[in-house]
C-alpha cells in the first residue's frame, strides 16, 4: 500500500491510523476536519487502492461496499461514506445516484444543474429536501465479501441534514448540491457557510458524531 496522510488533529499524537476510502479530495479535507473536532488521535490515510463497484441500494450498502474494499487493500481499519440528497417532490431522489445524477460520475456542475432544471417549475414550499450520509466502518481482520452478514467488526451509522433548493446557484465554499441546498434553521447555502460551520452540523458531522464510540473503541483497544 502506498498512501498518504491528513493529521486530524495536530499530527503529533496521533495513534491510530484510519483509511478513509474516497478519491474525492473535498470529501477526505472534509472527513479530516470533523474528525479532528472529535478524536485528534486519529490520523486519516488517504485511499489509493481501487475503486469497487457501488452496486448497492441503499446508502449504508454503498458505504460498506467501499469500506470493506479499503481495508482488505491497505490492512487498516476502514471508514466510507456514501452520501447524496434525497429531494422530497422526488420521492427521495436523486439519492444514491446523487453522485452520477446527469449521468457521468462526479460531474457537480452537471448534477446540480440538471436537478434544478427539473425542479423549474416546483413552488418554494415544496422544494424540502434533505442530506443523507451513511458511514461505515470495518476492521481488517473481520472484513467480509459483499452481502455478506454484518459482524461486530463492521458499524454502520447514518445522519440527516434537512433544509430546503434553492432556484440558483450560490456560494463557492461547498461541493456537489451544496450551492443550491439551504439548511434549516439558516438564510445561506451550504456552499456560503463557512467550513467551521458547515462542518459542525452537516450530514456527514451528524453520523460521524454516531459512529464516535467505536472510533473511542479503537483507541482503547
Amino acid at each position: 500500500m502506498s498512501a498518504s496522510s491528513v493529521p486530524a488533529g495536530s499530527g503529533t499524537d496521533a495513534r491510530v491510523r484510519v483509511v478513509l476510502a474516497t478519491h474525492n479530495s473535498h470529501k477526505l479535507r472534509e472527513f479530516a476536519a470533523i474528525i479532528a473536532q472529535h478524536l485528534p488521535q486519529v490520523e486519516l490515510v488517504e485511499y489509493d487502492g481501487p475503486e469497487p463497484v457501488e452496486d448497492g441500494i441503499t446508502f449504508a450498502e454503498n458505504a460498506l461496499i467501499k469500506a470493506r474494499a479499503a481495508a482488505e487493500h491497505t490492512g487498516l481499519v476502514a471508514l466510507a461514506d456514501d452520501s447524496g440528497i434525497c429531494v422530497d417532490v422526488l420521492g427521495g431522489a436523486p439519492g444514491v445516484f446523487s453522485a452520477r445524477w446527469s449521468g457521468r460520475h462526479g460531474d457537480d456542475a452537471g448534477n446540480l444543474a440538471l436537478l434544478l432544471a427539473q425542479l423549474g417549475d416546483v413552488p418554494d414550499r415544496f422544494r424540502g429536501a434533505h442530506y443523507t450520509c451513511a458511514i461505515a466502518l470495518v476492521r481488517p481482520t473481520e472484513t467480509r465479501t459483499a452481502g455478506a452478514e454484518s459482524t461486530g467488526a463492521e458499524r454502520t451509522v447514518s445522519g440527516e441534514w434537512p433544509g430546503t433548493l434553492t432556484r440558483e446557484p450560490r456560494g463557492a465554499n461547498g461541493f456537489g448540491y451544496d450551492p443550491a441546498f439551504v439548511p434549516e434553521g439558516s438564510d445561506l447555502t451550504a456552499a456560503e457557510l463557512d467550513p467551521d460551520t458547515k462542518n459542525a452540523d452537516s450530514h456527514r458531522a451528524r453520523a460521524f458524531r454516531a459512529m464516535v464510540p467505536a472510533l473511542q473503541e479503537l483507541l482503547q483497544a
